[in-house]
Parts: C-alpha cells; structure tokens; sequence
C-alpha cells in the first residue's frame, strides 16, 4: 500500500493510500491546512483540536452545499430533457401535419391541373 506524507496544522502525517492516489492526498491535506490557515486568521488561536474541528465543519459544509447544487443541476438537466422531448414530439406533430396539408395542397393543385387541361382539350 502507498502512503502520503502530509502536513495539517504543522504536524506530519503519514496516510495510507491507493497506489497513485499520493498526489490527491496531499491536495487534500492542503485544502485543509489552508482552511485551518484561513480560519487561525478571522478567529486567532482558539486551540489546534478546536480550529481542526472547524475546519472540517467548514469544508463538510462547502462539501454538502456543493451536492445540494449539484442535484438541483441534475434536477434540472432531467426537467430540461423532458422539455426537450416534448417539444421534439410537438414538432414532428407539426412537420406530419404540415406534410399532410402539403399533400392535399398538391392534390388540388394536380385536380385543378386536370380540370383546366380537360376544358382546354
């Protein structure tokens, strides 16, 4: 097993991984460590644990926040490809019903083609 080598809070961790999955690790660990930097900032030194539980509320925020837009994104691609349907069934509707009035349109045009031929002959 792999391990990434990570620093939170001025402190080193070791972490197991996956194979390859190092470099994520530690993106990880630095989004975290820039939200603990970010909040040691706004509050001061309210105590490592304190500013550690912190950060992780905010981040598991953005995290749930992030979700909930994207089901209401997903929501609303779903409805947008209902919408879709329903108007491509409202136009072949309408390219049937305009085929079938050109063709009784084309039909009285031949019929008043044969009438004018047959007074004329």
């Amino acid at each position: 097993m792999a391990q990434a080598v990570v620093m939170i809070a001025g402190r080193t961790y070791r972490m197991n991984c996956d194979e390859g999955e190092e470099a994520h690790i530690e993106s990880l660990a630095r989004l975290v460590d820039s939200k603990i930097d970010e909040l040691r900032g706004a509050f001061g030194e309210i105590g490592d644990q304190r500013i550690t539980v912190m950060a992780a509320l905010t981040v598991a925020d953005e995290l749930v926040m992030t979700r909930k837009k994207l089901a209401a994104e997903v929501e609303a691609a779903a409805q947008a490809r209902e919408e879709t349907a329903q108007l491509r069934l409202r136009l072949d509707e309408s390219a049937a019903w305009a085929a079938a009035a050109l063709d009784d349109a084309a039909a009285e045009v031949e019929a008043a083609t044969r009438a004018l031929n047959d007074e004329g002959s």
